[in-house]
């Protein structure tokens, strides 16, 4: 058996890095709504559980990056396309959470 990953597994692969990827920034607007309501230590617990889906993400992304670097040619379909600009929304979207905490922490005398 080969370890080349085939069409099929990169569906699957794509959809595990586009539900990390969702889980992570769902918890960020979780931590963006308790900071709001000045909840910081809610707000930072949710911003850890993001980070900790986030890293799971980048986990596979690397994964995807070392095999092509290696040399083995991956199939790169729409889903795969729709999981990156997934992840890459939910980073743009976690950094841009943090600064709002942090203007949250300073407009509540925090």
């Amino acid at each position: 058996m080969t370890d080349a990953l085939d069409l099929e597994d990169l569906e699957m692969v794509a959809m595990a890095l586009i539900g990390h990827a969702g889980e992570s920034k769902s918890l960020a607007y979780q931590a963006l709504y308790a900071a709001k309501a000045g909840n910081f230590d809610e707000a930072a617990k949710l911003m850890e559980e993001s980070s900790e889906e986030m890293l799971k993400s980048h986990e596979i992304q690397t994964s995807l990056i070392v095999k092509e670097a290696s040399g083995e040619k991956l199939e790169t379909g729409l889903i795969m396309v729709h999981a990156q600009d997934h992840l890459m929304s939910a980073i743009l979207f976690k950094d841009i959470v943090k600064e709002f905490i942090e203007l949250y922490k300073t407009v509540k005398g925090c």
